[in-house]
């Protein structure tokens, strides 16, 4: 728990250092896919990140997450939950389409859940303070991997 503290507390002092920027706070819905579609049916996510803009069309910064896996069977199955710490990028591709990607690490936060490696290539419109994702997300782990194919809400705060 400590460890989650820490980190937390790096993240957030992250935003202070350079002021320029912007935030982005999005919501998504998935369908579990590969080894955790046996057991689960729905995947719900949340994240926040600060931009920082490199290039008039690429802009990076850090990102922090929550994901949930909600099971078929609730009394078989406990909902197995990650808080994604990772590094975003986002490449604008003309006047609204973007790709993006997010690379880092996925805390397991439910009791037997250690982590992993955590992965999410993005593809979006920008509508201005609001966006559409869609997303391939994932938390590889010992042998299995936790994924989804999401569709999700960004808004540019």
């Amino acid at each position: 728990m400590r460890k989650l503290l820490i980190i937390g507390a790096l993240f957030m002092a992250s935003f202070t250092a350079y002021p320029q920027g912007g935030f982005k706070a999005g919501l998504n819905l998935g369908i579990p896919v590969g080894d955790i579609s046996d057991y689960y049916n729905l995947q719900f996510g949340a994240d926040v990140a600060y931009m920082f803009s490199v290039a008039n069309t690429f802009s990076v910064g850090p990102m922090l997450g929550y994901s949930n896996f909600f099971p078929e069977d609730s009394d078989v199955y406990d909902n197995v939950q990650f808080l994604p710490i990772a590094a975003s990028g986002r490449l604008n591709l003309g006047s609204a389409f973007f790709l993006g990607a997010d690379l880092g690490y996925g805390i397991g936060i439910n009791d037997g859940n250690d982590g992993g490696f955590y992965y999410r290539p993005q593809l979006g419109y920008d509508f201005g303070l609001i966006g559409l994702v869609a997303s391939y997300s994932g938390v590889s782990t010992d042998g299995d991997t936790a994924s989804s194919i999401n569709l999700g809400v960004e808004f540019g705060l």
